[in-house]
């Protein structure tokens, strides 16, 4: 059985604003983030993004001809890995992106095949204000995703432009009067 805890006090409640990503003066060199989401590769996944994209490598999506390389088996689209490992660092890098400037020395040491769960972790190399876009910093990171078996599968640099503090874009979004959800205690 759960237990309850009791109401703040004057059975007062608080809106808890969630995570809404770093801004430049977050950043510091040498900081290293382990990115919380890992995902397991299916063979959708390497379908569709190789079919998505027009890759024509029999490698990604013939079963009956990747079993005839080295490998044994599909492998998966090394475009899908690199955007992957990208997309698992956002929350951690670039939820306030205001631009990608670019990838850099993108290297996939070991191959990542179907039922591959992919994680991956960023080491920030450098900073700099913008010089052309004072409400903007430029973060320069090395990122690295591995798999459960602790392989690195692809290293990359990637650069990117973020917001500093007090230049993030506001979005008011309609929301509901908190009235809606039940009070404290009346879940039994």
């Amino acid at each position: 059985m759960a237990e309850t805890m009791p109401a703040p006090a004057g059975d007062r409640t608080r809106v808890v604003q969630g995570w809404t990503g770093r801004l430049f003066e977050d950043f510091a060199v040498g900081d290293i983030y382990y990115h919380p989401f890992g995902k397991t590769v299916t063979e959708a996944d390497n379908h569709s993004f190789t079919l998505m994209t027009q890759n024509v490598a029999k490698t990604h999506i013939d079963r009956n001809f990747a079993e005839a390389t080295e490998f044994g088996r599909p492998l998966v689209n090394s475009t899908f890995t690199l955007a992957l490992v990208t997309g698992q660092s956002t929350i951690d890098l670039s939820m306030n992106v205001f631009a990608n400037m670019g990838w850099d020395d993108v290297r996939m040491p070991n191959p990542v095949f179907e039922g591959d769960t992919i994680y991956s972790r960023s080491k920030v190399l450098a900073i700099r204000e913008s010089k052309s876009r004072p409400n903007l910093g430029l973060v320069t990171v090395a990122t690295e995703g591995f798999n459960q078996d602790g392989k690195i599968v692809i290293t990359y640099r990637r650069t990117f432009m973020v917001y500093r503090q007090g230049h993030l874009p506001g979005v008011e979004a309609a929301r509901p009067d908190e009235s809606t959800l039940p009070a404290t205690g009346d879940f039994q």
